[in-house]
């Protein structure tokens, strides 16, 4: 009897291992069938459309070919930033065109400011700071900016102050007002910026069209000619345009440089050794960082999207605008301390023989205060600029 048990428990055994042998044999044959399907294509048909479209975007959008090496990357944003007696000079050259530029509403004289403009080093390196954690790059290339920023604020309010027809033009008009196609502007500018100063190519030329598209230096002359016209509104809402093309410039080349991987300063206290803490604690820093400047730079921009949101809202008036007042109202409410309404349109006067009534064409601004002589004179030769057959200007505090 016990040799009887002994069989039956050995013969089950040597089923259970059988079929686990049989299972390991079955699982062995699907994964060679799928490794074979794998290697020669053999997919279900959505699959393999999804793969040829993957690796070909891969492939063709892939922004680290072609890449310099790190020290070079380095070498190219840390010297944009560097001052000297010949880049100063070279920016206020640039600054006294953009005036004449704004001033005349010359698009050539300004085109041609923002090309030898050297004020997109700068943003360029604070960008690089950004993205390696690189405190003293940071420190140093902010600075430089804020330099280069007075430079421009006397150089630009001296020559209104001495032009003898210094006045509001629409082209200080629209780089006083800042919108969303701005920072987009700013976006898409800087994110060409950063990836031609990473190219093993020189980048010369493709950083002089990212100056010219995301205009630097047009906003600090507007902010310059606010300063010489003592119109605080005017110069805030410039800088502030100025701010926007800064930020989203630094904010976008920052991307690419974290996208092709460029290393962090590890080494936070410069002594020259790296230890594992150190490691540790920047990458940890770089993530905080990082979310920090994603937050701030949405709040900054929160001004801006009201601004478009409510240009936008007027556009989409039914109410017809033959006047542009919408444009002319938001522009007036850059210039103009206390605005609150803006309207244009004909209204019925004498005629000179007194025997029957003309129409003209009449401008009527309304604010919270009385605006002073000065306030007046720029508000008028704004509203002359979007209306050309203008009889008079009305002002009234309501």
């Amino acid at each position: 009897m016990a040799d009887q048990r002994s069989s039956q428990h050995n013969n089950r055994r040597e089923d259970h291992h059988g079929e686990r042998a049989g299972r390991s044999a079955a699982i062995d044959l699907q994964k060679y069938i799928d490794r074979h399907r794998r290697r020669h294509g053999e997919r279900p048909a959505l699959q393999r459309i999804w793969r040829s479209v993957a690796t070909f975007f891969k492939h063709t959008f892939n922004i680290r070919e072609g890449r310099a090496p790190y020290h070079v990357i380095r070498k190219r944003f840390v010297n944009g930033a560097r001052l000297n007696g010949n880049h100063l000079c070279i920016l206020i050259v640039a600054m006294v065109i953009a005036c004449i530029g704004l001033d005349t509403n010359s698009d050539i004289a300004i085109v041609g400011a923002m090309l030898i403009c050297p004020l997109m080093g700068s943003v360029l390196a604070i960008a690089y700071a950004a993205a390696t954690l690189d405190r003293t790059l940071a420190r140093d290339a902010a600075a430089g900016l804020i330099v280069q920023m007075v430079f421009c604020l006397i150089t630009s309010t001296l020559y209104f102050n001495l032009s003898p027809v210094a006045g509001m033009t629409q082209a200080m008009a629209d780089n006083s007002s800042p919108t969303v196609w701005d920072l987009i502007l700013a976006l898409v500018g800087g994110f060409a910026g950063g990836l031609g100063n990473s190219r093993d190519q020189e980048p010369a030329t493709l950083i002089s069209g990212v100056a010219v598209a995301t205009a630097l230096m047009p906003p600090l002359c507007a902010a310059g000619y606010g300063i010489a016209a003592m119109n605080l509104g005017l110069s805030l809402s410039a800088l502030y345009e100025f701010g926007i093309n800064v930020v989203f410039i630094a904010l976008s080349a920052m991307l690419v440089l974290l996208l092709l991987g460029t290393p962090l300063k590890r080494d936070l206290n410069d002594d020259g050794v790296v230890t594992a803490q150190e490691d540790a604690d920047a990458r940890s820093r770089a993530h905080t960082v990082r979310w920090r400047i994603l937050i701030g730079t949405a709040i900054f921009a929160i001004p801006c999207i009201i601004l478009t949101s409510n240009m936008v809202r007027a556009a989409d008036d039914p109410t017809p605008d033959s006047y542009g007042a919408a444009e002319t109202a938001r522009e007036l409410a850059v210039v103009c301390p206390g605005f609150k309404e803006y309207t244009v349109g004909l209204q019925a006067a004498p005629a000179s023989n007194g025997s029957s009534m003309d129409e003209e064409l009449v401008a009527r601004v309304v604010t919270d205060e009385e605006l002073d002589s000065e306030d007046r004179t720029m508000a008028e030769e704004l509203i002359r600029l979007d209306v050309k057959d203008l009889d008079r200007v009305e002002f009234s505090v309501g």
